[in-house]
């Protein structure tokens, strides 16, 4: 049962009618417009704060921490916080959006039309795909972020406790390998400008930032710092996009549900909490431009304001808000599939792919590493599978 769906659900009252004499039963499906407002405003205001607080708390408290020069922070806990995250958007984009995605644009209630024709989830889901994938490969060839004249040294990368070659990353990562052994080469890896130019070798082989590409060629570490960026700030916004339009169709149903509306409040604010935190462990741990240091925190606020302003959004307009009408129905649907389509490409590719397959680090690193770190994003994937049981 879908949170976006769930005021329609409430309104397709499914009943067996049969006439007297007829010797057939008929299914009668009532398509009602209107929404389940049944009153509780207070709690529903509350609904606002609760969100919003357990928002925060997923999406900006990892950036503080992580950021916040006078605060302790835990590489392991952050390493766990990463891969658990990845498992909750790869699990929001199957079961929190594909699935009411289809529900809701075969919904009987819809007009007939090509709409019913055909499996528009589907195929916009797909669209959506290949659309991300057209955007990251334009803006990584045409520098859309214009990162080309940063150097490397103008990069604010993850305090040292996130980076691999901190003491609790190896914590972590102890049997990973080690620079030599990736590169094939004793060289140190720091070594003076004219060392590196000389031998034309990077000083850095971790993913990101630097070293090697999808394919495993070296380039220049400045010129590979720099897409590494780039590819980032794309992945970054892609998956932004995609968790705020979620979040706002489901505090427009939040605001006029009706007796579910308590399962929901309540499941709702453990479903923005996990997938903040899927957000904000990566705005924490990514390679941010030294200009645009703020840009994290106001991206982890935007996400945890997104659900809050949709419900009072909701219930300003409660009475002519209408979550069961053929237009609404529609127009959910779509955008399901279309965050769906982000949220998937997203996980599978730039979390999953990127961090298991095309990490150097990761891929020398022990099996129990990697173990640990799926298990992650399993008990991710699994939770929100769990959650999708009532939202």
């Amino acid at each position: 049962m879908s949170v976006v769906n769930s005021a329609l659900d409430a309104a397709l009252q499914l009943r067996e009618a049969g006439a007297d004499g007829a010797t057939g039963n008929s299914v009668l499906v009532d398509c009602s417009t209107g929404n389940d407002y049944d009153g509780r405003l207070p709690l529903r205001i509350s609904s606002i704060f609760v969100i919003l607080a357990g928002s925060l708390l997923g999406a900006v408290l990892p950036i503080i921490l992580a950021r916040g020069s006078k605060m302790k922070v835990n590489g392991k806990a952050f390493f766990v916080a990463k891969y658990f995250g990845s498992g909750v958007i790869i699990g929001t984009a199957f079961l929190h959006l594909l699935s009411p995605a289809f529900e809701a644009l075969n919904s009987p209630c819809l007009p007939d039309g090509p709409i019913k024709e055909y499996d528009f989830a589907a195929a916009i889901c797909l669209i959506t795909v290949f659309v991300m994938f057209t955007v990251e490969l334009l803006v990584s060839r045409f520098d859309i972020f214009g990162h080309g004249h940063h150097s490397v040294a103008e990069t604010d990368h993850p305090p040292s406790v996130l980076r691999k070659d901190s003491p609790n990353a190896h914590d972590i990562e102890a049997n990973s390998v080690s620079t030599t052994a990736l590169t094939g080469s004793a060289t140190p890896t720091s070594v003076n400008p004219e060392a590196k130019n000389a031998f034309n070798l990077p000083d850095d082989v971790s993913y990101p930032p630097g070293g090697q590409d999808h394919l495993g060629h070296h380039r220049e570490h400045d010129e590979d710092e720099r897409e590494s960026i780039a590819s980032q700030m794309t992945a970054i916004f892609i998956l932004e996009f995609g968790v705020i339009f979620h979040s706002i169709f489901i505090g427009l149903t939040l605001a006029v549900a009706g007796e579910e509306f308590n399962v929901l409040y309540v499941v709702l604010v453990f479903h923005q909490t996990f997938e903040g935190l899927g957000l904000g462990s990566r705005l924490a741990t990514a390679n941010w431009p030294k200009s645009k240091s703020w840009m994290p925190y106001l991206l982890g606020l935007g996400y945890a304001v997104s659900t809050p302003i949709s419900i009072a959004i909701g219930l300003g307009i409660r009475s002519t808000l209408q979550p069961g009408s053929s237009n609404a129905t529609l127009i959910n649907g779509i955008f399901d599939a279309i965050s769906a389509g982000v949220l998937i490409y997203t996980g599978l590719v730039e979390l999953l792919a990127h961090e298991f397959m095309f990490n150097a680090h990761m891929r020398g690193a022990g099996l129990k590493v990697q173990m640990l770190a799926l298990g992650c994003v399993a008990v991710g994937a699994a939770l929100m599978a769990v959650l999708a049981i009532w939202a």
